[in-house]
């Protein structure tokens, strides 16, 4: 493993951020330490780049691991203790999909998915709240200039892992679509080859024909321009959400340090719990209307 850039330097211990004035005043160097849109990179394993808003959805990705192999070793068939909390909450979230699917059996297929992202996404923003998250890291850079880099940022404040997400939420609920009405139907609801098809056959009885279906085609490609149009709805929302309110608390630090962060620190962990919510329910409705046939 190496580092992304020469001129670097990596202090053998972890850096908080409250001691880097010092370090900065022993050095009598600027020290910069900004919020930035995009993720910094930490090191890399030869062309792969590792940031530091990947690490963190690894970290994620590792907590959900863990605690489905505890609750799996813990089930029981009669429910007990806290596995009776938890049943009551998952059956909670399979009546909000069944408002939504309007079927059970619909629901069974499409709930894992949903279901995943939400776990993953509220993880994701609550592990940027934690205390080191976004203040332990090392310094880079000159000593007339230096830049901290955190080792590990909130993954959902990148629009990489958000637009990854998106993509995943589009065109999972595409593959479904396919899968559920078949590959002519679906495709016919963004090419509608059955409108132009049936031009010559029916426009003896009915000469508006020549009209209705062309527009038909056209709405065809206003649902493929709805589709490019989730991606950067979904990805946009959540990272702006998510990342502003990185910049929020960092502000309130600034300001002081002491007691003022806390209400917005609380204020931060609801919108994460509601942003996740949001684009789990969004990814849900996108695969059940992609069940659906065009002609519904």
């Amino acid at each position: 493993m190496s580092r992304i850039t020469e001129n670097s330097e990596i202090f053998p211990v972890m850096i908080k951020s409250e001691e880097l004035a010092d370090q900065n005043a022993e050095t009598n160097g600027q020290l910069e330490h900004q919020p930035t849109l995009f993720a910094e990179p930490v090191f890399s394993w030869g062309n792969f780049t590792v940031t530091n808003s990947l690490l963190n959805s690894w970290v994620t990705v590792f907590i959900i691991v863990i605690i489905s192999v505890i609750i799996g070793k813990k089930i029981k068939k009669i429910p007990q203790g806290i596995q009776n909390y938890l049943e009551l909450i998952l059956e909670g979230a399979y009546n909000m999909a069944d408002a939504v699917t309007g079927s059970r059996a619909k629901t069974k297929k499409i709930f894992p998915f949903v279901f995943a992202i939400f776990i993953f996404i509220l993880i994701n923003n609550w592990l940027g709240l934690l205390p080191g998250i976004g203040s332990v890291g090392f310094l880079e850079g000159q000593a007339s200039s230096q830049v901290f880099i955190p080792f590990f940022r909130g993954g959902t404040a990148d629009l990489n892992t958000t637009l990854a997400l998106a993509l995943f939420s589009v065109i999972g609920s595409n593959i479904f679509g396919i899968i559920a009405v078949g590959f002519w139907r679906y495709l016919n609801k963004f090419i509608n080859f059955k409108a132009f098809a049936e031009i010559p056959g029916k426009i003896k009885k009915d000469p508006a024909i020549v009209f209705v279906n062309p527009i038909k085609a056209f709405v065809g490609l206003i649902e493929i321009i709805g589709e490019i149009a989730k991606v950067a709805s979904l990805s946009f929302r959540l990272f702006g959400n998510i990342f502003a309110g990185e910049v929020l608390l960092g502000a309130m630090a600034v300001i002081f340090a002491f007691l003022l962060p806390i209400p917005f620190i609380f204020l931060e962990v609801i919108v994460g719990a509601i942003q996740a919510l949001i684009f789990a329910m969004l990814t849900l409705v996108y695969f059940t209307v992609a069940s659906t046939a065009e002609e519904h």
